[in-house]
């Protein structure tokens, strides 16, 4: 059997989610990778590095340009042809990109597998991650988003062939008409090995800033529950949760956080779970494998300190 990744990239960087992607689907069979763009060889290149990658199929045209998802299903749907399954990482690009495939394709989509079981078996959270399912699909080709979060990264060694594939005439229903792209001088929430989040127990987006110094003296990525959002003291780039993204990162710090499910969902399998909260029967307390009880902001000023 042969596995198609659909790769996300911006024509320059392959997204560290695909890399996670290729590794979910070590056990599947042979694995194929799908780069369409323009101007995007150095993304094939780095594809074609990749250990388990045995070939990288290439597409490049203008409409391809900006990665949208009307472009890239008809693209995908018509590659299809002989794969077993159609993979993609979970992120907002394959969530968007994958189940209009799996509409053109008319067949069954699993979301957000954390585990494969079998070719045709796989492990999803429901619940809001309070549950696992273990789920097997008929047919073919199955359409698979996989967790990132879930797998370890790829790595380099591997010398795949490349192809280079005609694109399809554009659909042009759709186009971009901006990015804006949040820049940040700190580790990506998604791939940093120390995320410290605030809540909403913080009080205002002054002491969020004061958390933040604590952050950057671990070199850690800085997260936020969606009620500090909401209230301004973050942007919403930062939300961790159901709503937002989904970390596991090896030391998780949440500072002012009560843990609510939808929280816990996006970030409850990190290796090392810190939580600093006033109450001792938040949720995020019995989650937590370190929970300090007190005022946050002494905590704060000590960890600083200390640090």
């Amino acid at each position: 059997m042969s596995v198609l990744i659909l790769a996300e990239h911006d024509n320059k960087t392959l997204s560290p989610a695909t890399l996670r992607a290729v590794t979910a689907v070590q056990a599947l069979g042979e694995a194929h990778v799908l780069v369409a763009g323009q101007g995007c060889a150095a993304v094939a290149k780095a594809a074609a590095g990749l250990a388990g990658v045995t070939k990288v199929l290439q597409v490049e045209a203008p409409h391809l340009r900006d990665g949208l998802a009307e472009e890239l299903a008809p693209l995908v749907a018509h590659t299809a042809q002989g794969y077993s399954h159609i993979v993609a990482a979970s992120t907002a690009f394959g969530r968007d990109v994958l189940p209009r495939i799996a509409g053109l394709l008319d067949v069954a989509m699993v979301s957000d597998a954390v585990k494969i079981i079998s070719p045709d078996t796989f492990v999803r959270p429901i619940y809001a991650g309070n549950a696992y399912e273990t789920v097997q699909v008929m047919g073919a080709p199955i359409i698979i988003s996989v967790r990132a979060t879930a797998f370890a990264a790829a790595e380099a060694g591997g010398n795949a062939s490349m192809e280079s594939l005609a694109p399809l005439l554009p659909v042009a229903i759709s186009s971009l008409v901006s990015r804006e792209i949040a820049k940040n001088e700190r580790p990506d929430l998604l791939t940093a090995r120390v995320v410290v989040s605030g809540g909403r127990g913080l009080g205002s987006a002054e002491n969020f800033k004061r958390m933040e110094r604590l952050a950057d003296k671990l070199g850690a990525a800085v997260g936020a529950t969606r009620a500090a959002v909401d209230a301004g003291y973050a942007p919403n780039d930062l939300q961790v949760g159901q709503t937002g993204k989904a970390v596991a990162p090896e030391l998780y710090i949440a500072i002012g956080i009560s843990g609510a499910i939808q929280h816990l969902a996006g970030m409850k399998d990190s290796r090392v779970i810190v939580a600093i909260n006033k109450d001792e029967k938040a949720p995020i307390m019995e989650l937590a494998d370190y929970a300090l009880v007190g005022d946050l902001f002494a905590a704060l000023d000590a960890l600083e300190k200390c640090l």
